[in-house]
């Protein structure tokens, strides 16, 4: 029985081995795949079939080779262990089975096979072997398709003997019952299993392909809706149905069973292997994945055995297929009219590819039938994203892929006349489109219906899915339905979203949302808890964006929409970026970094979207902005230490794509600069920012003199513009309302995860452009005094934070805080909120006034003095909430998450008149829609922070952590630098009552081990001094690749002419701790507090030692120094100090680059003094600099001790992976 999880996570492990081994092969001199794989590579870059790199692309093709070897295998394992090569004879020889292994006494029978194959001809290996177990599948009629001989990768791509022999050795496996531990066996012979190893076996193809499955309930519904009714209006004979994107053959399986079915009603005379062969000859399909394709294939053979009551492969006949391997939206390649050309250079292909020997499967206008699910992401590849936009007019800016798939769908599908003959498309989709800039023309110069130059299309359903529970759809999706026709109605069949799934369903096919949709998408009119179908205006979706929002959601935006008196960008004098870096990693960095640079005229705080919350700009770090002012950029010397940091980035700076698509050094822009920075010469010094991507709406007021970065755009308004008019424009655009607006026009990018159809709509994050909020309809009259109540009260809240708290206490007094002190400071804080949550509530029924969406004013303001604050829970919509939840109505997680109180009741403690005038809103929310939609988890703010004990834990360590980078616990009295071991800077801080105090509030208790507390704080915010001991292996590679290029640039310096490669960027990977990933980050900037030096120790001391960040080349060299010398003194042998000889080969470049003149302070050129000493080392041990430099450490011995022989394996093991 398959056990398919526990294949697809053991023949994940078995990839990464093939990946590994092939990727070597790919190397090997005089290896003839590997030549031809290089030869490849040259012809698809230099016909525009890639512009990917040698690296990114051989790996990709590794990557398939190696699935290849792996679903081939598959194959014959499920063929063995359910007899379906039984009676496979070669030249009238019965053959003797099985290859690989099987149940029973097979595997026995297996390893006799094989041992008789190798006796035979000894020079063979386990390659040949597993061969001739395809050459076998391949010579039958049923069978050549699934390892065509001419096509498939495991002819061509030889994986070693040895790694050939280790996955014979991995089927073969059995438990400790000497059972199969994969075994195939299946009477039902189901498939589906293959199609998990399609979606998951590999984590590159998966991101290349975007490879995902269609669920069956999904494909059935898309189906009912297009190959149904094409069946009914065209018949059976010369049906033709095409996926396109078929992936490994969900819509094409399905489509198969019913044409089955239809042909036994239709004609039950027919005999079965003619019957099956009628309905495959129906199908079409095609994906540029060549194992998906093959997965594909080896499904339909199975299903058409089964279908024609055939028990074997052996027996069977030559079923023919017209699936293809090749890219369906470069449709040219299967033109009939290029392949009589007989060009090479106009057909080129790869090896993988088969799509020029099915002709004419992409010529448009042949289907009556196209379906499917394409791949939404953008293309990565330079070369095909052009070519791409070449081929599809729709396409536009930053595409997605679903784009040219719209176009490419409705062109293979029959045009059809107003007498009908139109065939039928139905596909699921990502939204993205129906919001995002980049589907404004797929919309209106194309959905709309309006005459495209090749015809009309006729949309006649859309089905919004994103709140549906999809397994495995992340991204959010619709599926649309049209034919390709001129419009024959004034109408669109809609499915409008109301609510999401409120949890995860246990058969995701009776989803709460999915039925709703299929049970009433016939039902125009229908209003259910999850679901609106109607039908919309035609003229309704010819306009971008699209809002397939229900339950009265149009309507309520088409209320606001009237009330419009101004917008946000007639008002602005600019509304967009601040300015992009295009290199966040290089200019961003922490504020204790930015003060051990000591240049502060360089660095401006900066704003990014994920710190904009609640009328706040909370944790903003600094950036590098070597610019005035005016946003003239001024020179890089004028920052020295800023500029040695940035050295190392020139060549990965320099490279950065500009506008016009080309560097930065090839336009001679200088290489530090901001990407993107307008001047706003004219412009208000304030700034409104905001979120960028956010669950909900998030403004704030800047009032000078921080800079703002991608995410967190801003509105500048004229020069004299007054404060109301900035705080006019902050309240109403942090109401309710403005959410609920926002939201109907802006790009759900899902929820927390990436799955918006996995969770509650109020968790999806969405994308509020520029663009959309210039539009947002301003009424006549703003809630000036509520949004200036909640601006101050921001300030406030910060001011109470346990950071500035802990800051004033510690700076203002000298005193350390008492635990009465900080309860008190506690109390302020929620107090403060509580009344945040108070005036927001009054804020957001205030702007429904303004839009007329309730005529009861009343309802808008409370006249209550005292006690203006609400715990969160307690606010009027969260009543209703709690009501429908008591009642079973409602599921939500809302109150678990955000809410210190869930109550039913108005409490009889609060005001009389406030008591009233909450209990006249959950009337309002009863019997009012749009208040009703308005005054939901949606749309409302949810409060969300740290609570704070956890604000002070964090408090305490950033004020820990400060004080541990003292000058004085790391120079001596002459101020040089000292490296010390944990005791040693806890003997230290016996006497820093501010250090102490810190850490016991950190941990709660005056009762502190210091040197325990110290040691944890400085292993979590240090990295290692040398490389090998910061990387893995993969961050090593990369870190010599980084080398070269300073050495390059050194000669470029030095006025050589040099070619400079892009370094790569480092990934969380290539880290030997995520903890140094998250100081480095992928350019590798150092932005940790300290450095670590491990497996060094000082006689009888044998805690840790550090360093710190703040010392510059110099500095760090004449620590180790220090550190070498010490040690070798206490007797430390040369294994102990061969890692810190090597960081100081490390360094020697960097000192000889910025340190070689002699420094005035030692007398001495601090290069020569630190080679000097690294020299006399490394004779005392008998080293050289090439010695160290190779020194890796020590093997991990984590990891459980085999108790059996393991496999052959081409690397020593798991843990090297």
């Amino acid at each position: 029985m398959i056990d398919s999880s526990r294949l697809l996570t053991d023949l994940k492990k078995q990839l990464k081995l093939l990946e590994t081994d092939l990727r070597a092969r790919s190397e090997e001199p005089g290896l003839p795949w590997a030549q031809s794989l290089r030869d490849e590579y040259e012809r698809a870059l230099g016909r525009e079939r890639t512009a990917l790199s040698w690296s990114e692309w051989r790996d990709g093709e590794v990557t398939l080779a190696a699935v290849a070897w792996i679903i081939a295998g598959t194959f014959i394992r499920f063929a063995e262990d359910n007899n379906l090569l039984a009676g496979a004879r070669n030249d009238d020889i019965a053959l003797a089975l099985p290859w690989i292994t099987g149940v029973g006494e097979s595997l026995d029978r297996a390893v006799e096979n094989q041992s008789a194959f190798f006796a035979a001809q000894p020079q063979l290996n386990g390659r040949d072997w597993l061969q001739s177990a395809f050459r076998v599948l391949a010579s039958l009629p049923a069978g050549r398709a699934l390892v065509d001989p001419h096509h498939n990768l495991v002819w061509t791509v030889e994986i070693s003997a040895t790694a050939a022999d280790q996955l014979i050795a991995f089927w073969r496996e059995t438990g400790s019952d000497e059972t199969l531990v994969h075994d195939f066996t299946d009477s039902a012979l189901d498939t589906r299993f293959l199609g998990d190893l399609y979606q998951d076996l590999s984590d590159h193809a998966k991101k290349t392909y975007a490879l995902l499955q269609t669920p069956v309930f999904v494909e059935e519904f898309i189906l009912d809706h297009t190959l149904t009714p094409a069946l009914a209006e065209f018949g059976l004979d010369g049906l033709k149905l095409i996926d396109p994107t078929c992936g490994s053959g969900h819509f094409l399986l399905g489509a198969f069973e019913r044409l089955d079915e239809a042909w036994k009603a239709h004609a039950p005379a027919l005999d079965a292997r003619t019957r099956v062969q009628k309905a495959l000859d129906s199908i079409h399909g095609v994906d540029l994945n060549p194992f998906a394709v093959a997965i594909a294939r080896f499904r339909l053979t199975i299903a058409a055995l089964k279908a024609s009551g055939e028990t074997t492969l052996v027996a069977a006949p030559a079923f023919h297929y017209k699936l293809a391997v090749g890219d369906s939206l470069l449709r040219w390649q299967a033109s009939a009219a290029t392949l009589e050309i007989g060009d090479e250079e106009e057909t080129f292909a790869y090896s993988g590819e088969d799509i020029r020997e099915y002709a004419g499967i992409l010529e448009p206008g042949q289907y009556h039938v196209v379906v499917g699910n394409p791949p939404y992401i953008q293309v990565k590849d330079k070369a095909l994203n052009q070519a791409y936009r070449e081929l599809y007019s729709t396409c536009a800016g930053k595409y997605a892929l679903s784009v040219p798939f719209m176009e490419l769908f409705f062109e293979l599908a029959r045009r059809g006349d107003d007498a009908g003959g139109a065939g039928y498309v139905g596909k699921i989709t990502s939204n993205s489109f129906m919001k995002r800039e980049f589907g404004k023309k797929l919309i209106e110069k194309f959905l709309s219906g309006v005459y495209t130059g090749k015809g009309h299309i006729d949309l006649t359903a859309v089905v919004d899915t994103s709140g549906a529970y999809i397994p495995g759809h992340g991204t959010p999706t619709v599926i649309l339905f049209g034919r390709p026709r001129k419009p024959v109605s004034s109408t669109v069949r809609a499915a409008l979203g109301v609510r999401g799934e409120p949890g995860q369903p246990a058969d995701p096919a009776n989803g709460l949302v999915w039925r709703d949709i299929v049970d009433h998408l016939d039902e125009p009119g229908y209003s259910g808890t999850y679901t609106t179908i109607t039908d919309l205006e035609r003229t309704t979706l010819a306009h971008h964006p699209w809002s397939l929002s229900g339950g009265g959601a149009g309507e309520l935006k088409a209320t606001i929409d009237s009330c419009r008196i101004s917008t946000p960008g007639s008002l602005a004098f600019r509304l967009g970026v601040f300015g992009i870096t295009a290199a966040d990693d290089a200019f961003i960095t922490t504020i204790n970094q930015a003060k051990r640079f000591n240049e502060p005229a360089g660095f401006r705080t900066i704003v990014v979207g994920d710190i904009v919350r609640d009328y706040n700009l909370v944790d903003a770090q600094p950036t590098f902005f070597p610019y005035d002012h005016r946003h003239e950029l001024l020179p890089l010397d004028t920052f020295p230490r800023v500029a040695r940091q940035m050295w190392a980035l020139r060549n990965e700076l320099g490279n950065r794509a500009t506008f016009s698509k080309q560097t930065y050094f090839k336009e001679g822009r200088p290489w530090y600069e901001w990407h993107q920075l307008p001047k706003d010469d004219g412009a208000h010094e304030w700034a409104i920012t905001y979120a960028f991507v956010a669950t909900h709406n998030h403004f704030a007021l800047d009032r000078g003199n921080k800079v703002f970065g991608r995410t967190a755009p801003i509105i500048k308004l004229p020069a004299g513009a007054t404060e109301n008019d900035h705080i006019d424009l902050l309240g109403i655009l942090n109401s309710s309302t403005a959410c609920f607006w926002l939201k109907q026009v802006s790009h759900n990018k899902g929820g927390p995860g990436g799955g918006s159809s996995k969770d509650e709509k109020w968790r999806d994050f969405y994308e509020f452009t520029s663009t959309k909020l210039a539009e947002f309809p301003l009424p006549a009259v703003f809630p000036t005094a509520q949004a200036q109540l909640l601006d101050e009260l921001s300030e406030a809240l910060h001011a109470a934070s346990p950071s500035a708290v802990l800051q004033r206490l510690f700076e203002g007094t000298g005193a350390q805080p008492t635990s009465e002190a900080l309860k008190d400071a506690e109390r302020l804080w929620m107090s403060v909120r509580a009344r945040m949550v108070f005036e927001q509530e009054e804020l957001d029924w205030g702007v429904y006034s303004l839009y007329g969406l309730t005529s009861q004013n009343a309802l808008a303001t409370s006249e209550v003095e005292d006690e203006r604050r609400l715990p969160l829970g307690a606010r009027s919509f969260e009543v209703a909430l709690a009501r429908g939840v008591a009642a079973g109505d409602v599921k939500t997680r809302w109150f678990s998450d955000f809410c210190e109180v869930e109550r039913t009741d108005i409490p009889l403690d609060w005001p009389e008149e406030y008591r009233m005038l909450v209990s006249n809103r959950l009337q309002e929310i009863e019997s009012n829609g749009a208040i009703r939609l308005l005054e939901s988890p949606d749309f409302k703010r949810t409060w969300q922070t740290d609570s704070w004990e956890k604000q002070l834990a964090s408090a305490a360590r950033d004020l820990a952590l400060d004080q541990l980078e003292q000058r004085e616990y790391w120079l001596d009295a002459q101020g040089r630098p000292v490296p010390r071991s944990a005791a040693q800077l806890a003997d230290r801080a016996r006497n820093d009552a501010t250090l102490r105090s810190a850490l016991e509030i950190l941990a709660g208790t005056p009762h502190i081990d210091l040197q325990q507390a110290i040691t944890a704080l400085l292993a979590a915010e240090s990295v290692p001094s040398l490389a090998a001991q910061r990387y893995k292996p993969s961050g090593l590679t990369k870190f010599r690749d980084w080398q070269r290029v300073w050495e390059l640039q050194r000669a470029e310096d030095r006025g050589e002419q040099v070619a400079i490669p892009v370094p790569p960027k480092y990934a969380p990977g290539d880290f030997q701790k995520t903890t140094y990933w998250k100081a480095r980050g992928k350019l590798d900037v150092p932005k940790e507090r300290f450095i670590a030096y491990p497996g060094a120790l000082l006689v009888n001391d044998d805690s840790p030692i550090y360093g710190w960040a703040g010392w510059d080349h110099a500095a760090q060299g004449l620590a180790l120094a220090v550190l070498v010398g010490e040690m070798a003194a206490g007797g430390a042998t040369s294994a102990q100090l061969t890692p810190l000889l090597a960081s100081m080969v490390e360094l020697e470049p960097w000192l000889e680059q910025w340190y070689a003149e002699i420094d005035p302070a030692f007398g001495q050129s601090p290069a020569a003094a630190i080679s000097g000493t690294l020299d006399m080392q490394l004779a005392r041990h008998s080293l050289t600099r090439d010695d160290v430099t190779r020194w890796s450490p020590p093997p991990s011995t984590r990891g459980r001790v085999r108790t059996a022989a393991p496999a052959p394996t081409l690397i020593d093991s798991e843990e090297s992976l």
